[in-house]
């Protein structure tokens, strides 16, 4: 079974199920003045690119990255069907998203992810591929259920 990452348009039925899904879950683990997802509308805007993840003929997972206007990027709407989690399908995301940032000479990545238990594993994840807590970035404040990571590219 092969892994493929492919450029979505976020117009598919089961794209828009996935995210669907992944609102629901920050929505369920978030105050929803804290939860940052964005809409599928807010990922068909120039400049943010959706990659999806299809493990044969199933979507698997969906990640996304931000141009953001100082020569950074963030990383957006990671997410892995719920069933399909701890297979490695979000470091493969994460590892794409990585090498298209490098790609584009960005010279850091942000992300923005929740501050409670539920956010473990996504912080956990994100500790390993070399990201640092930081301050609130972009248009971000101060949330107490909300943290804020930076890697330097």
């Amino acid at each position: 079974m092969a892994v493929q990452i492919c450029e979505d348009d976020v117009s598919s039925d089961e794209m828009l199920a996935l995210l669907q899904a992944h609102a629901d879950l920050m929505l369920s683990q978030s105050p929803p003045g804290s939860c940052h997802f964005l809409p599928a509308e807010g990922l068909r805007v120039p400049e943010v690119t959706v990659w999806s993840m299809w493990e044969d003929e199933t979507l698997v997972g969906c990640g996304a990255l931000k141009a953001l206007p100082d020569g950074a990027g963030e990383v957006k709407s990671m997410h892995t069907r719920s069933d399909m989690r701890g297979k490695g399908y979000g470091r493969q995301m994460l590892e794409f998203i990585l090498s298209e940032a490098a790609r584009r000479n960005y010279s850091a990545l942000y992300l923005e992810t929740g501050s409670m238990d539920g956010f473990i594993p996504a912080r956990k994840l994100y500790e390993v591929y070399g990201f640092d807590y930081c301050p609130p970035f972009g248009g971000y404040t101060l949330d107490p259920n909300s943290v804020y990571m930076n890697r330097a590219l």
